[in-house]
């Protein structure tokens, strides 16, 4: 699904907010009103001279005696020549602006609780409250009242079929005519904090679940959008397609057909965002500034203006959180673990929610086993840890699994690492076999990589030097063979990290919806098979029991039947679990029984998730999946024989989307692993031209493209791929690699550049 998409890019800051600014409202095209923590209300009119550009001087209404919230507009009219603004508070207050003047008009009371969302119904004003009532005001009195939800009320609107739509902290959306609720939306699984009209489709919401969903006016999820990393405040839409959202993870996303295109960082909090009517975007941030930003070349801020921006952001994410001494922001996230490491021992620290949690590598098993959690270190002017009595320069938080309690591991920047971990897997009764991993671990979270072995250090062990990875006793010869720092590719790469607490939700989600259809209430699961699929995650859970436990036959044949039965749309938690299934022995062994008993089920799955309208959520499970079996020495012989099936089913399938072009890259990297070590020319030659048409894509992932080149670099160390990639002008793809920022893309540029110049 390819999406036309022009980046916004910055456009105006306005300041003058003292705090948070929290809510925003579009004023025709009169200029726009914002609210803030500061306590005011700030109406920022369009330049008559420029219709684009919103004055930086706005008119301030002062009245409301706690933050302000949500905001309204009222269209000139008789009593509001130029124009009304309707706000409402934390106070519990609702006050009603003349902008002409500036002055409050109307003070209506009666809440009990902050004011959360208003609407305007012709001349009426609705509000909503987390006194979990909503109130309609009438020249400025409220003339009724109802209970509409039985937890806070947090927004309200006025659709354009004429109803108004209530979110609430229990999770759901209403409609109402009148004082009658219609309907009640349910699928979130947490506050629905924000909605706002989508043109002609239904009604947006923004949840504290992380999600953005569309919803057709008789409850129908037509969409689900998901991606941010913490609570959605807010949503809305354009009439081009756009929808926009803001969100605790400090940041407004872009999605276009479900799919986001752009993620803009922010130096806080968003928590409102809004469309003008000529597209642009305003933000309103928690550092007090109000932004809009613009995908038109000709109102794109100044140079020296986008560089001052992005040096806030850059001084706000120092100024974030850390953990052992690392930015937590900029720590990798859990994806990163799909791919192998290089080294026995070798570690990383990745995001795990609010946490930086270590793993290392496990040569022999081939994946990341988990250290710990890294804790803070000590900051200027903070007060060192303390453990035992004694202050240290760092105190990190051991987890050594199995049940075990967490051992505290304590460390000064001037001891030997090396001393320390023999001390502490001493007093700890832990094996000695475990020395390097700590020591990696200490120096990677104490930013000492570049540590300096102390040569009179003796081994309380053995009483021998200390170790320092990657001495030997001899010096080897130097070789005249080049070396390639990333070429050949060594071992396939899988995706076996996965949310099982989501899928078994989403399932969950989907059969409700099967059984509440009358239509198609045949296809959900009995009692029986919902507990089964429980008990199947309950064994994909428990990685630690791979080796001893076991699938029946019907848990295959119960995913297959909801594979073949569920509608499409429903699938891919299905094909999730499948995905995870192929990593466990058992699970593998029975699902290539039922291959070689003709039962080819994998094909049937491809032929299904590629097959139009493509729903990119089956795609990347499906891919996924695939790349799963490469784990498998069992499903080698399949995959090879089925290769030009498997690439020419997905190489139309390219999306926007980061996640689907990285699976489809790791794809294409595995099958040069497997076809390599097979001896496959022909296997090889079609790998390659997959390759290099991914490699010259644009607007492509850098993860995916370095993928697609280090396929590339391994296949050309063989003399006639590395004619056919010459004949593609590869030395052109290596050169613009070369150039790319990210470090690894043009690493492995040179890499190709080298290898195309030796003939």
């Amino acid at each position: 699904m390819e999406i036309d998409f022009q980046e916004f890019q910055l456009s105006t800051e306005l300041r003058g907010h003292e705090d948070d600014v929290r809510g925003i409202c579009v004023c025709d095209n009169a200029g726009i009103v914002t609210s803030s923590r500061d306590r005011t209300v700030r109406f920022w009119s369009v330049d008559p001279a420029n219709k684009y550009r919103v004055r930086e001087s706005p008119k301030i209404m002062v009245g409301h005696t706690s933050f302000v919230g949500p905001l309204a507009w009222i269209s000139p009219n008789d009593e509001f020549p130029e124009g009304g603004i309707v706000s409402g508070g934390m106070d519990t207050l609702v006050m009603v602006w003349d902008v002409k003047s500036g002055e409050r008009v109307h003070v209506l009371r009666g809440h009990q609780m902050q004011v959360t969302g208003i609407a305007l119904d012709d001349r009426d004003i609705i509000t909503s409250s987390v006194d979990c009532t909503l109130k309609r005001w009438r020249n400025g009195k409220a003339v009724e009242s109802w209970e509409a939800h039985n937890a806070p009320v947090q927004a309200v609107m006025k659709l354009p079929s004429g109803e108004l739509a209530t979110g609430s902290s229990d999770t759901t959306l209403k409609l109402w005519k009148g004082k009658t609720c219609v309907h009640t939306f349910i699928g979130h699984s947490d506050t629905v904090r924000g909605l706002a009209a989508m043109s002609d489709l239904g009604v947006l919401s923004a949840s504290h679940d992380g999600s953005v969903r569309l919803w057709a006016l008789t409850g129908q999820v037509l969409m689900e959008m998901v991606g941010h990393t913490s609570i959605v405040y807010s949503v809305d839409s354009h009439v081009s397609g756009h929808i926009a959202s803001g969100s605790e993870d400090c940041s407004t996303k872009i999605w276009k057909d479900g799919v986001c295109v752009q993620s803009i960082e922010h130096p806080g909090c968003v928590w409102d965002v809004k469309f003008l009517e000529n597209g642009d975007l305003v933000t309103a941030c928690s550092d007090g500034v109000v932004r809009i930003w613009t995908t038109h070349a000709d109102r794109i801020a100044d140079p020296m203006e986008r560089d001052s921006y992005l040096s806030q952001l850059s001084s706000y994410k120092i100024s974030r959180k850390r953990v052992g001494g690392l930015k937590l922001e900029e720590l990798p996230g859990l994806d990163s673990l799909q791919a192998p490491g290089t080294s026995d021992g070798q570690t990383k620290v990745v995001r795990e929610g609010d946490n930086g949690v270590a793993y290392s590598w496990n040569m022999k098993e081939y994946k990341w086993d988990k250290i710990g959690e890294v804790v803070d270190g000590p900051g200027d002017g903070l007060k060192r840890p303390v453990l035992d009595g004694k202050e240290y320069d760092h105190v990190f938080d051991v987890d050594i699994g199995d049940g075990e309690p967490i051992r505290k591991l304590p460390y000064n920047r001037s001891d030997n690492p090396f001393d320390t971990a023999d001390k502490w897997l001493l007093k700890e009764n832990l094996p000695i076999s475990y020395r390097q991993q700590v020591v990696d671990f200490i120096l990677e979270n104490t930013g000492q990589k570049a540590f300096s072995f102390d040569p009179s250090f003796r081994d309380p062990y053995t009483g021998s030097n200390a170790y320092i990875p990657g001495d030997t006793s001899s010096k080897p010869a130097i070789s005249t063979k080049p070396t390639f720092k990333h070429i050949p590719k060594k071992g396939v790469l899988v995706f076996d990290v996965a949310q099982f607490d989501g899928i078994l939700k989403k399932m969950s989600e989907f059969n409700n919806a099967l059984l509440a259809d009358k239509d198609q209430t045949q296809l959900s699961c009995t009692e029986v098979e919902t507990s089964r699929i429980g008990a199947v995650l309950k064994i994909l859970k428990d990685t630690s029991r791979y080796h001893s436990s076991n699938f029946a036959d019907v848990d295959i044949e119960l995913l297959l039947k909801l594979l073949n039965s569920w509608p499409l749309s429903m699938i891919f938690p299905v094909i999730d679990i499948l995905r995870m299934m192929i990593l466990h022995p058992d699970g593998a062994s029975k699902l290539l029984k039922l291959i070689n008993n003709g039962n080819d089920a994998l094909m049937e799955l491809i032929k299904k998730v590629t097959m139009s309208p493509v729903i990119p959520a089956n795609i990347l499970t499906g891919l996924r999946a695939l790349n799963n079996l490469f784990k498998n020495t069992g499903f080698h012989q399949w995959l090879q024989f089925h290769r030009s099936e498997i690439l020419d089913a997905f190489s139309g399938c390219y999306t926007s989307n980061k996640n689907v072009q990285l699976a489809y890259s790791t794809l294409i990297l595995n099958f040069a692993v497997l076809l390599i070590e097979k001896k496959d020319e022909e296997g090889q030659s079609q790998v390659l031209s997959a390759a290099l048409e991914v490699a010259e894509a644009e607007n492509l992932d850098l993860d995916s493209k370095f993928r697609a080149l280090v396929a590339i670099g391994s296949l050309m160390l063989d003399g006639s791929m590395k004619q056919i990639a010459l004949d593609f002008d590869v030395e052109g793809i290596a050169k613009a690699a070369k150039s790319s920022k990210d470090t690894k893309v043009a690493e492995v540029g040179s890499d190709i550049e080298a290898l195309a110049k030796q003939r």
